[in-house]
Order: structure tokens, then sequence, then C-alpha cells
């Protein structure tokens, strides 16, 4: 499960409107109308991509205290907390492992070999003895 969370919330932000969309909305809480109108996006084009945030748990919605037909949306503190820290395991250079394939411990560490052409394998009588019979 967590490889899905980590691929979701990565191909959330993978996306330039999206990305613009999390960086406005870690100023604080907004509507759609105003996300639409500072990012120059269609409304339903954000509405999609609000949608593709929360269910990554990145942002999360709640409905306007006062007047229940607007929706107000901001970053989840809990979400971003838990995709931080599964982000920074990931990406943690101390989990590199050192591992070798087995079937390359002696033809992938051994010295790479030399490129010969076969003319250079043959004594130098065979080679000539080549172009002697080649010409009429």
């Amino acid at each position: 499960m967590e490889k899905k969370r980590l691929l979701a919330v990565l191909r959330a932000l993978a996306d330039p409107n999206r990305l613009a969309i999390f960086e406005l909305l870690r100023e604080g809480t907004y509507c759609n109308c105003e996300i639409a109108s500072q990012l120059e996006l269609p409304a339903n084009l954000v509405s999609h991509h609000l949608k593709v945030l929360r269910q990554a748990g990145l942002v999360q919605a709640q409905q306007h205290p006062v007047d229940r037909r607007w929706v107000l949306y901001s970053l989840d503190r809990e979400g971003l907390a838990a995709a931080r820290a599964q982000l920074a395991s990931f990406l943690d250079p101390m989990t590199i492992g050192s591992r070798v394939p087995p079937s390359c411990l002696g033809a992938c560490l051994a010295p790479e070999p030399v490129a010969v052409r076969a003319e250079e394998l043959l004594a130098p009588e065979e080679a000539n003895a080549g172009q002697a019979e080649a010409e009429p």
C-alpha cells in the first residue's frame, strides 16, 4: 500500500497545474473559484486537479461553515506529514544496497575486453595468403 500512496503523491505533484495549485494552497485556504481566478484556469479543470490532490492525500476539502454551498480547500497536514516521511525514507541514501548480480561477478568485474579485428588475430603470413587468393 505504501508504494501506491507514494506513486499517487508523485503523480499528483508531477502535473504543472496541480503543482501550482499545491503551491497556492501553501498560503492557506481557497475555494475553487479563487484558485481558478488566480491560476487563470477553468473551474472544472481546477476541480479535477483538486480531486487528484485529495485522492493522493495532499489536500482536504470542507464545506464553508456559514454557506454550505461553498467548498474550501487546504493542504492536509497529516497527509503531507505521511507523504514527507515516506518520501524521505524512499530517497534516503543510507538505504542503497551493495548488491552485485551473481551472474556478473566474473564478467562485470573483469577488465573490459579489447576489441580486435579478425585479421589482427591471424599470423601475418595467413593474412597475406588470404589477400593473394582474393586477387586474380
